[in-house]
Order: C-alpha cells, then structure tokens, then sequence
C-alpha cells in the first residue's frame, strides 16, 4: 500500500523586513493512493516461464508426462503456486490432466490428431495409481490385427473401478474385472507389450482378447462385434493357453467363446474349451442381454447347441464372414486346392453348429 499527501503552503513578502515571511501552511484536502498486488499474479509472474522451461526440457528428454509432487520439488512451489501456473498452462492447451496429481504435456501434434495417444501414458498413470492394468478389447484387438476396431475408444481392464477419461477425442474406457481372476491371468504368459515413442504398455494377449471380447461383449460392439474378433484371430490363439486363462472365467464365457471358434471354424482353439462345456449344468443364452426374438415371439423354440449347451437366442452377423462367404459362393468355379464353404447361414436359427 502507498500513500500520497499533498500540502499547500502560502508564503508572504514582507516590505518590512525586505525579504519573504514563510507563511503557515495551508493544509489542502490529503489524498490516498491505494495499490494492491494479487498473489496469484505475483506467484505466476516468478515462475510460469520456469514451469514452461521444465516442461520442454521434460519432452526433449521423451516424457511427456509430470507428477506434480515431484514439480514442486524440483522447482521448489508452493501448492498454491504450482496450481496457478498449471491452470494457466492447462488453459493455455498446454497441460491436460486425467487423473489429480498427474499431468500430460501437450504437443502441438497432440492437438492436431484430437488429444495424446493414450498408449503413450497409461503405463505411467497406472504407475501413478499404483495399479496393474492391460489394454483390451478394441485397442487390443486392433492391435493384433483384427479388422473393423475403433482404435479411438481405448480400453483398459483393471482390478478396480475407475471412471473414464476424456481428453479431446480420446477416450479411455475403464472396465472392472475381478480383483482374483484379473490377478490369475493378468501375467507374462498372457501378455503383449505395445510399443510406442514415449516406452512400453501392457496388452492382452490374443487368448486373453478373445475371452475379454466375450466377456464385456457390451464394451466390443456387442456380440456381432465380439464374433468379429474371434472371426479375426481366433485361428492365431494357442490352444493350451487359451484353456488355462478360460478355467478363469466364468463357464458360461468359456461356453460361448467355444461355440463361436467353432462356428467359425478354429477347431483346435474349439476343442481346448470342451471339458469347460461339460463340466456345465444349466442352458444359457449365446447373447444374455437379449431375451426375446422374433421367432419365439412367434411361438417357436431357439435351437440349442447341445456341446455347448447354448440357446442360440439371436442371429449372428458379422461382416467380413459374410462377405467372404458371399464373394465365395458367387464364384462359378472354385480355384484349386480351395475347398467349397458351407452355405451361408445368416440366421443362426436354421440349424445347430454345436457339432
């Protein structure tokens, strides 16, 4: 604060004395000037430029990624320092942060392709959570090979409940597994590593992505679009492996994880899940959440696939089957050595493939 005062003095001659008599001061109307310094600018003021130089020097080392804990030790900030240039930055599209304590450098390549990939960071943020983690389902399958994955809804199966994360268009999707099972299957001989710029990411497997895709078919696009990664890798599983992370899962997934290798024709990744099937006492539904068709509406009972002992309670269709089989059987003549498929059977009501 400063204060200003202005005072009037009035001096006289005095003919007298020949010379001027200072005279009494006249005391004019006192003005205060009042300046007041906001904390926020005077913390930003000595430290966003040093926050923004640790940033760059962050992403020339290839980590695009901050703790605030460790921030605040190495620049030595306050909490309510490192807040006020981080929201600065975070407006400036700067900074983003997912989860509280943790915060990606932005890039102007990030922003140009809709946000940062999210393979470049979930190894470091579940580190950050202190949490195992595997990439799944679209991600994973995509990653693998499959056809028809959505590679911008980004997956992650975990032993605990998280929210999901939006970041511009990318999006990461958390889904809960069984903190036991999710321990039993989440190891080495299961897993990928996906590789990236910024490190390593965990991934499932191939036989994991396939039981994952059945399990939390409402993640995959449903059961269609489960059927369009077993279609796809399906044939790439190994067996052995495949049976043992089944024991796993619940029968029922088992079940119908083996009666679409089968349909489409991975008879040894098939027959591995068989004893799962036999161990099974009750009918279940190929599709759960579906519990009414047109044809049984209409009075008519669903096929069943005894093996496997399914209700075969909706009609699969997939894509890339379809197509393959229709471009097949418009063929007038089959090239050598390419056996005739079966005909195409778009309703899964026709007839029962449970073999």
């Amino acid at each position: 604060m400063s204060c200003g005062c202005h005072v009037a003095v009035t001096d006289q001659f005095d003919a007298g004395l020949g010379h001027w008599r200072l005279g009494r001061p006249r005391h004019a109307s006192i003005i205060f000037k009042m300046m007041r310094v906001s904390s926020l600018y005077e913390y930003d003021w000595g430290m966003k430029k040093t926050l923004a130089r640790y940033l760059d020097e962050r992403l020339g080392q290839g980590r695009a990624y901050v703790i605030k804990a460790e921030v605040m030790m190495a620049l030595g900030l306050s909490t309510t320092a490192f807040a006020a240039s981080a929201a600065r930055l975070i407006k400036q599209r700067r900074l983003a942060s997912p989860k509280q304590g943790f915060y990606l450098i932005l890039r102007p390549e990030d922003r140009a392709a809709g946000g940062p990939d999210p393979a470049r960071w979930i190894d470091p943020l579940m580190h950050h959570l202190g949490m195992d983690y595997r990439i799944s389902l679209l991600r994973a399958a995509a990653f693998h090979g499959a056809s028809h994955q959505a590679a911008q809804l980004f997956q992650v199966i975990v032993p605990r409940q998280l929210r999901s994360i939006a970041i511009d268009r990318q999006r990461i999707q958390f889904v809960y597994q069984a903190p036991q099972a999710f321990a039993t299957v989440n190891q080495p001989p299961w897993l990928g590593q996906l590789k990236t710029d910024a490190g390593f990411a965990k991934v499932a497997g191939i036989e994991l992505v396939l039981l994952d895709a059945v399990r939390y078919f409402h993640q995959a696009a449903g059961l269609n679009g489960a059927a369009q990664i077993i279609h796809d890798l399906g044939a790439r599983a190994d067996p052995r492996k495949l049976a043992r992370a089944a024991a796993v899962y619940e029968n029922s997934t088992a079940r119908r994880l083996g009666y679409l290798l089968e349909y489409f024709g991975h008879a040894r990744q098939a027959a591995s899940l068989r004893p799962l099937a036999r161990k099974a006492k009750s009918l279940k539904p190929l599709d759960p959440s579906v519990r009414l068709v047109a044809s049984l509406a209409r009075g008519a009972k669903a096929p069943e696939a005894a093996t496997w002992k399914l209700s075969l309670n909706v009609r699969l269709e997939i894509d890339a089957w379809f197509a393959r089989l229709d471009r097949l059987s418009s063929e007038r003549l089959m090239p050598k050595g390419i056996k005739q498929p079966p005909a195409p059977r778009r309703n899964m009501f026709d007839d029962d493939r449970s073999a």
